[in-house]
């Protein structure tokens, strides 16, 4: 399975972006799709997840109410929208898949998860 994450850019503040990862190859064996962002010099952090068939979104108390999961149940692709972005949602997203049927979890942690796309920068200015 291999995951693209796309979308990121430069924003202002109060602006919107829409991330999106794509997967290829066995994407449908995937079980879970989760978004994670990371700050220089910090942990890996969990900011939300959906389920493959599109539902049970999880999301971060930082962004809960502010930003959107959603999986369209016949296509390949985690769509998460970014609203009222603030400075502080600066930095690399990443998407994460768990293919393992049998597991069963919160999702929230970075050891959950098999495969790893690459990041997108999002920048929003002040």
């Amino acid at each position: 399975v291999q995951l693209q994450a796309s979308g990121g850019g430069l924003v202002q503040t109060g602006d919107s972006l829409r991330l999106s990862c794509t997967a290829s190859g066995r994407a449908f064996d995937l079980v879970v799709v989760g978004w994670f962002r990371q700050h220089p010099g910090k942990e890996r952090d969990f900011v939300a997840a959906i389920h493959w068939d599109g539902g049970r979104p999880t999301y971060s108390d930082s962004v809960k109410g502010r930003f959107t999961i959603s999986k369209d149940k016949d296509k390949t692709t985690v769509d998460l929208q970014l609203n009222s972005l603030k400075p502080e949602d600066t930095t690399v997203y990443y998407c994460a898949a768990v293919s393992n049927q049998y597991y069963s979890g919160s999702y929230v942690h970075q050891y959950e998860y098999d495969y790893w796309g690459k990041g997108t920068l999002v920048t929003v200015s002040s």
